[in-house]
């Protein structure tokens, strides 16, 4: 028996050995392989794990990557697509990308031309610090799981109309996509996300798009401390729940600064809206979201919403310098104070007797006088008349001649401490 054992011990032993020879070390012996010409013949002849060092010049594509490999460029390799398809098409797990000029991708929206895809199998890739400038989409996930874009340069085609061009990133079921200090300019969208999760949007600079960062059918993620500049609209928040947007900057965004259509459970914070946008912040259908500590300010509407958003909290935001602060048109009360704190009203006139910090009257956004505005622009010629101010005074007196509307009841006297310096810049 003992020698049997024994026997079989052996054999075991021996089989555990060959299972192990013939596990897949990670890259153990990985390369570093200089790279001067036909780059895909290298990609080709590359081991999984090696990493090819670019020398300064061009390489052809359209490029097919898939192996795991890195690939740097230094800042001075530059890859030129054929103006069909995507100039780097990633097809395995781990590639990294990074120090390349990618320029030259074809225009069709229907194949997604871009200039560098990943493909779903592209999980744990790492893009970082390229160029990528004159495709038709910049840089599009398309369902590689756990991807991180930090710290490109994107510039899309300024040759075609805004309509025909792609979005700088673009996103498509990929959870865990880290998108983070990138420069976009010059496309559609800056980014644009949908059917998505844990997804996080941080330190992003945009400018001359139609949306800064465009959400759709996406949830469980964070917007947090990008910059839109002069966009159409800074900030689309769509069709998404339980998302963090905060510390963002929407600076003389044109239309709107935040858009809010169908969100749910959204955490809304710390962000600045200013400089001549037409609505700082619009919500459309949407409920239970939680604004807090923004500062919106010198837009032609603070927050306008409708379509029965009624659900929401506010307090502690500062609206500042807006021609209406707040467009709502409804016939329920709604209360904008939570816990005896509201919000501030650069236009509000009060009082603080007990120098509490807040005021000692309720202020009320929108009454009689603003609504006959809205619906009829041009009685705003008549706002100093004698008939104006003494419908002021009647609603002022006489609660009942309010039709319904917003009413903060602890307005606050001064601006949060966090928002004065409107640093964000």
């Amino acid at each position: 028996m003992r020698l049997q054992r024994n026997i079989l011990w052996q054999i075991w032993g021996a089989v555990a050995v060959v299972a192990t020879a013939s596990l897949p070390l990670p890259y153990a012996e990985a390369r570093e392989v200089d790279v001067s010409e036909n780059l895909q013949q290298a990609i080709e002849a590359a081991a999984p794990g090696d990493t090819l060092i670019l020398a300064a010049g061009t390489y052809d594509g359209s490029l097919v990557i898939t192996k795991p490999l890195t690939i740097l460029g230094n800042g001075n390799a530059k890859i030129t697509g054929t103006s069909s398809g995507s100039v780097i098409h990633v097809k395995a797990p781990d590639a990294r990308l990074e120090g390349l000029i990618v320029t030259g991708s074809g225009l069709s929206l229907e194949t997604q031309d871009s200039g560098i895809f990943l493909d779903q199998e592209a999980t744990g890739a790492i893009i970082s610090n390229n160029v990528v400038t004159d495709n038709l989409i910049g840089i599009y996930v398309s369902g590689a799981e756990n991807a991180h874009v930090i710290g490109n340069q994107i510039s899309g085609r300024q040759d075609l109309r805004m309509n025909e061009r792609g979005n700088g990133i673009q996103i498509w079921n990929a959870p865990g996509a880290i998108i983070e200090n990138n420069d976009i300019r010059y496309g559609r969208d800056g980014i644009f996300v949908t059917t998505s999760e844990r997804n996080i949007f941080k330190g992003n600079s945009m400018r001359d798009l139609r949306f800064a960062i465009h959400y759709m059918y996406t949830n469980n993620s964070e917007v947090i401390g990008n910059r839109s500049y002069g966009n159409h609209i800074g900030y689309a928040i769509m069709s998404s729940s339980d998302l963090v947007v905060e510390d963002n900057l929407s600076e003389q965004d044109r239309d709107r600064g935040i858009l809010f259509n169908y969100a749910v459970r959204v955490a809304v914070t710390r962000n600045i809206v200013r400089g001549g946008t037409e609505k700082c912040i619009f919500i459309y259908n949407s409920h239970d979201n939680y604004f807090e500590e923004n500062l919106l300010s010198d837009c032609t509407i603070g927050i306008h919403f409708t379509a029965g958003s009624e659900k929401n909290t506010l307090t502690r935001n500062a609206f500042v310098n807006n021609r209406n602060q707040v467009k709502y048109v409804g016939t329920r009360w709604l209360e904008w104070s939570r816990d005896g704190v509201g919000n501030y009203w650069s236009d509000q006139v009060a009082m603080d007797l007990d120098r509490n910090g807040v005021a000692d009257s309720i202020y009320r956004p929108n009454d009689l006088t603003d609504r006959i505005i809205w619906q009829y622009p041009s009685a705003r010629l008549l706002l100093n008349s004698p008939a104006v101010q003494i419908l002021k005074y009647a609603q002022s007196n006489f609660p009942a001649l309010h039709p319904g509307g917003v009413v903060d009841s602890a307005p606050l006297m001064a601006i949060p401490k966090n928002l004065t310096d409107g640093s964000k810049s």
